[in-house]
């Protein structure tokens, strides 16, 4: 008889830590990184103002990112931005390892390594949205600065929903081998 109410007797406990860990997609060189980032769906379907939006809000907010040297999902995410700034002229800056931490600490997430970028306001740095964790594809890094600007200037939190799927597609730390 199969038990209904509880996990079978050989069931691994997990604790969050392991969880943490089980969602990060550490990788090492651009092979492993394409390989997670094709089982990444890509956003398709934008909204109409979204080009419009994002030029305009240009002067307002500015994008910071975490980054490491050798971190190969890192300097994907550094051309994917640098395209974006192109298109639409957001700033993009690098932040330290330790501010890119207490971001993540303030907002609950746990650290899980490069890359990570925000948004903020560019007179307020305690207003912050994380974009990416970990690379991410182009439309999808549009559409998360999208919903951090619709957010950030007053927009319902709601709609905030989609900026949960990141990829966590990240570097291998040297300190730290997953």
């Amino acid at each position: 008889m199969m038990n209904l109410f509880g996990p079978p007797a050989n069931a691994q406990t997990i604790n969050r830590e392991d969880a943490a860990r089980a969602a990060v997609h550490p990788v090492a060189n651009i092979a492993e990184m394409n390989s997670w980032l094709g089982r990444v769906p890509v956003t398709r379907a934008f909204p109409p103002d979204l080009a419009q939006t994002l030029r305009g809000q240009r002067d307002i907010f500015v994008i910071e990112t975490s980054t490491a040297s050798a971190c190969v999902p890192c300097g994907d995410l550094w051309t994917k931005l640098a395209g974006l700034r192109s298109r639409y002229g957001w700033e993009v800056r690098a932040i330290g390892e330790q501010e890119a931490m207490l971001r993540s600490g303030r907002l609950g997430l746990p650290w899980v390594g490069h890359p990570v970028a925000w948004v903020r306001p560019v007179a307020d740095q305690n207003r912050i949205i994380p974009i990416a964790i970990g690379t991410d594809h182009a439309p999808n890094l549009a559409r998360n600065l999208y919903l951090a600007a619709k957010m950030l200037t007053g927009v319902r939190p709601a709609v905030g929903v989609a900026l949960s799927k990141f990829t966590r597609i990240v570097g291998i730390s040297r300190e730290r081998q997953w």
